[in-house]
């Protein structure tokens, strides 16, 4: 298969929960800054523990700045074409032309059906999937009121609009040949993913694909080719991160595909992919087009549906694999923090943010090998852990409130926690650490703290401070324990139990994002100590 010689983009794929509808839009809003290119979530409706997908696509594109945001794909027996056109184009416009449309024919067909939705054969389900493309660009499209007579669809003198801020691509998930063919033939993209069709397959896919475009009249390259990915056994891409680059550059030189969607959650995840993997891969890819417009003594094209062709001038020396991992693990701190929460949950204050002393300005000129911010990367996965002990609290409190789950064991769930056993009194970072990275560290009773106050006493303030606020968290820590136990005696209430939960939830991502800020550099250029 050949390479599209598509501009290249990397986004992330995000789970909306109910239970923890605050985490997607902080995980959109670290991929936007971090400088991925899309963010999508999947669409299934029938699940009530998700949010609905377009509502939570809504929020992360009123949240966000640059990334342009899609469903993966939306639930067409659910979602009839009409309102997904409108409401696509709508978003569009208010977020400045960051919409794309993930499409999907529907499976599942028990919950679909449950939820009122259409029973359908595998033909029913193409042919509906091309007639609601038909009726999506047909109200995209201004003009005369439309009609259609479709089997499925149909509209009887609508009236086309609101047209979007630009063109919107129908990206198609599709599996089975006549849906391949229906993406080759009228689709934008074809959106495959890892678990269904993985690499060896990615070639009779896109064969299909090729073909049925050609048989429309249509040039290949017309078709984006994306993919979700799926790291971790058994999955891809293989291995860990600093490889994935020329797994990923292979997939699009060999098969065009140009669009690469990871599935996370975690803020250091989706950092690393978006700080190290994607321009490793950009330049590993930028390196052999420059040798093939070498080779073949004239540049490549840009081909539709993109704007960047990454390929440099010919005659421009294509970096070596020594340069491209100098790239990807060294140079610039990649490691960012995590942003604070817009959203508050409490009236509640425990300090004052406005008071949080600031640690000195880096050196500008100073140069992180990626050994170097391990720790820092480390202090982020450590408080990645303790966010998820925060969501679990969080869900054992709520049981408790709907009367699901005893008081008593709410509690014992508590003391499994590293939130409960981590030793904030003493600002002591390394028992979570630990926990987290596995490292057996032999001096772990000395604090972290005061390593790096020794290091460069400037941080005495900041350490100061951080304490303080460690101190002020096992207190509310300690407060939801004694509202567990008022609850079960019945002499608490509801109220006092939320309220405690809601402050815990408050003070601690505040802080978790406040310590980040502030620490991330310093354990970068000094390490931990140990």
């Amino acid at each position: 298969m050949p390479d599209y010689g598509h501009d290249l983009l990397f986004g992330t794929v995000l789970v909306p929960t109910a239970g923890h509808s605050d985490d997607t839009v902080t995980s959109a809003r670290i991929a936007d800054r971090a400088g991925l290119d899309l963010v999508s979530v999947p669409d299934h409706p029938y699940r009530p523990e998700l949010l609905d997908a377009w509502v939570a696509l809504a929020v992360i594109a009123a949240s966000t700045t640059r990334v342009r945001v899609f469903p993966n794909v939306s639930n067409l027996p659910l979602r009839p074409p009409a309102m997904l056109a409108r409401t696509a184009a709508g978003l569009d416009l208010l977020s400045g032309g960051r919409v794309e449309l993930g499409l999907g024919a529907g499976a599942y067909w028990d919950a679909i059906a449950a939820d009122g939705g259409p029973r359908r054969t595998p033909a029913e389900a193409v042919r509906a999937t091309r007639e609601a493309i038909e009726v999506i660009r047909a109200l995209w499209a201004p003009g005369p009121r439309v009609r259609f007579d479709g089997r499925h669809y149909g509209l009887d003198g609508a009236t086309p609009g609101p047209a979007p801020g630009h063109p919107i691509g129908i990206w198609l998930g599709a599996v089975g040949p006549r849906m391949l063919e229906l993406a080759g033939s009228v689709a934008d993209g074809w959106l495959p993913s890892a678990p269904h069709v993985p690499p060896d397959r990615l070639a009779a896919g896109h064969r299909i694909v090729d073909e049925a475009a050609v048989a429309a009249g249509r040039e290949p390259a017309a078709v984006r080719r994306l993919y979700n990915l799926s790291p971790g056994a058994g999955g891809f891409p293989r291995g860990t991160p600093d490889t994935w680059p020329e797994q990923l550059a292979a997939l699009t030189l060999e098969h065009g595909t140009s669009a690469f969607l990871l599935p996370a959650q975690h803020a250091s995840l989706i950092e690393v992919f978006a700080a190290e993997v994607a321009p490793a891969t950009r330049e590993l890819v930028a390196a052999e087009r420059g040798r093939a417009a070498i080779a073949t003594g004239a540049r490549r094209t840009p081909a539709a549906g993109g704007s960047r062709t990454d390929t440099p001038a010919a005659g421009t020396l294509a970096p070596d694999r020594n340069r491209v991992g100098a790239a990807a693990s060294g140079g610039r701190l990649s490691v960012r923090p995590t942003p604070d929460p817009v959203v508050r949950r409490s009236t509640e204050r425990l300090w004052d943010e406005s008071t949080r002393p600031t640690g000195p300005a880096p050196d500008p000129g100073r140069r992180y090998p990626r050994p170097e911010q391990e720790p820092a990367r480390n202090l982020v996965a450590a408080h990645d852990h303790l966010r998820t002990d925060l969501g679990q609290l969080g869900e054992v409190v709520r049981e408790v409130l709907d009367d699901i789950r005893k008081p008593g064991e709410a509690r014992s769930e508590i003391q499994k926690l590293s939130l409960r056993q981590n030793t904030w009194t003493l600002g002591a970072y390394c028992v979570s650490y630990c926990r987290v990275t596995t490292l057996h560290h032999t001096r772990e009773d000395e604090d972290l703290f005061p390593y790096l106050r020794r290091s460069d006493p400037r941080l005495g303030s900041v350490l100061d401070r951080l304490t303080e606020e460690h101190h002020a968290i096992q207190g509310v820590i300690e407060r939801i324990d004694r509202e567990l136990v008022a609850f079960a005696g019945g002499k608490g209430s509801r109220h006092g139990l939320r309220a405690a939960m809601d402050l815990l939830t408050d003070t601690l991502l505040s802080h978790l994002a406040y310590e980040e800020r502030e620490l991330i550099e310093p354990m970068a250029r000094f390490g931990t100590g140990w």
